[in-house]
């Protein structure tokens, strides 16, 4: 299991590249807007590569992701961890539905890998698997942990996230809620 989240990584950060090498490349002017990067089947608008809250919530910009279902936007902040996290060649995977609302202004959008939450104080941060169900299981972002403060990381014998009100770990197959207290 070590290993494919090594791989799984590794994979995530050579795609990283290389779609930072092709955005650098597209450039981001309005000329730019019906620029196609047909190797990530994604077509750009010049504002989704902006930052800021502005591009969550319905702005012009947005990026659309091709699937089996039709094409489907990926915007604003969750657009950039998605390109960090390797895009739809990446770990995560194709986007399966419309980003959505959370609670406090947040934003959520689930793809075929994991999810990416945005919150207004938290930033957008990625889960998925066993700490993912576990936080779902304790309400997801409107829950009794909150939302995400930080991606998944390596920890002995496992990996761990942390939420606004306490963390999940995931070590040798259990998962473990830790409330703050």
């Amino acid at each position: 299991m070590e290993m494919h989240h090594f791989a799984r990584r590794t994979a995530g950060f050579t795609v990283v590249i290389a779609a930072a090498a092709l955005l650098l490349a597209a450039g981001c002017s309005k000329d730019d807007d019906k620029d196609k990067n047909a190797a990530a089947s994604m077509t750009t608008t010049s504002a989704a590569v902006g930052h800021g809250e502005e591009h969550m919530s319905g702005a012009p910009g947005e990026t659309k992701i091709a699937t089996q279902g039709g094409d489907i936007a990926v915007t604003g902040m969750i657009f950039d961890k998605y390109v960090q996290s390797g895009g739809s060649t990446g770990p995560l995977g194709a986007p399966l539905r419309a980003q959505e609302d959370g609670p406090n202004d947040g934003k959520w959008q689930d793809f075929t890998g994991g999810a990416i939450v945005w919150g207004k104080d938290t930033g957008a941060h990625i889960v998925w698997g066993e700490v993912r169900k576990a936080w779902e299981d304790n309400g997801g972002p409107g829950g009794t942990l909150g939302y995400p403060t930080s991606d998944e990381k390596d920890i002995p014998g496992g990996k761990q996230s942390d939420f606004v009100s306490g963390t999940i770990t995931w070590v040798d197959g259990n998962t473990t809620v830790t409330p703050k207290s």
